[in-house]
């Protein structure tokens, strides 16, 4: 598969601080790349070596077999930032069709805010919009100069339910169409309802990079879950919560911890093992690495 962007033991310092340590990632075409990782992790560190933002202090970044530097390079990419500024006394369909003009092709402006569910709004001064529906309309644009590549920082930030399922529904649309994304966020179930793939940083690194379900199983987590009024100390317990009578226990040795339950005597009921969420492998995989650290 050809590769679109790439990284070769990219570091970038601020300062004293090292943001990325020596990173090297391949985003491939056709990918649909979930990017995870806490707050100061390096995620929108690496966006911005990727679109010509920021310049690595150490190692290499290509864009589409060029520079990120190159401007002609980089009309073949589309970006949404965490945080965006769009002229409030514009109009949508003017803010489209000036983005638009950047770009030697080109989507319809129809198709495009169809897309994204802002058909409706094309009228609509800026100023005028929601915070939410100035987001989807900042996303949106990332995708109008037919983009071979789109980067997509915290793209849902700030909307709710419905608002990020349409904006879902325009990431995948784009996707199935051959497009290559790389996204960041939060919203761990985004990353599974959206992405193939997962890279995992923190302190700057790559800890993990695999599907989904590889990265849980990676960490050899499970879920273990059962109703009961009181339990004793059990072995490997990573984490517990309690929820109507219900008790749940994170183990990375559900065997051994169903033995010691029975072993142990305590009455119980309704025992169910599964494996993690997403969510509960990245906390793993962050916790060993700040322990290590």
């Amino acid at each position: 598969m050809t590769v679109l962007a790439r990284a070769i033991e990219a570091t970038r310092r601020y300062g004293d601080v090292l943001a990325l340590d020596r990173v090297s990632l391949d985003i491939r075409a056709g990918e649909l790349v979930g990017l995870l990782g806490p707050n100061g992790a390096g995620k929108s560190t690496l966006i911005n070596l990727f679109v010509g933002l920021r310049r690595p202090t150490s190692g290499t970044v290509e864009l589409l077999g060029g520079s990120p530097q190159d401007p002609v390079v980089r009309r073949g990419i589309g970006v949404t930032p965490q945080e965006t500024g769009l002229p409030e006394s514009l109009r949508v369909g003017e803010i489209v069709d000036f983005v638009s003009a950047h770009f030697p092709d080109r989507v319809g402006k129809e198709e495009l805010l169809a897309r994204f569910g802002l058909s409706d709004l094309i009228s609509r001064q800026v100023g005028g919009l929601s915070g939410g529906q100035k987001r989807r309309l900042a996303v949106a644009l990332a995708f109008a100069g037919r983009p071979k590549l789109v980067f997509l920082d915290e793209p849902t930030t700030g909307l709710d339910v419905e608002a990020r399922r349409a904006l879902w529904d325009g990431i995948r649309s784009f996707h199935a169409d051959g497009g290559t994304v790389l996204l960041t966020s939060h919203y761990l179930e985004e990353i599974e309802a959206l992405a193939e793939r997962v890279v995992v940083v923190g302190q700057g690194r790559v800890l993990a990079d695999d599907t989904v379900r590889a990265v849980r199983d990676m960490v050899g987590v499970r879920r273990v879950s059962l109703v009961a009024e009181d339990l004793p100390e059990l072995p490997g317990v990573l984490g517990s919560e309690r929820e109507e009578g219900r008790i749940s226990l994170v183990t990375s040795d559900p065997d051994r911890l169903v033995v010691e339950l029975v072993r142990s005597g305590t009455p119980f009921s309704g025992l169910e093992i599964r494996p993690t969420t997403l969510e509960e492998a990245f906390l793993a995989i962050t916790s060993k690495e700040i322990t290590h650290v």
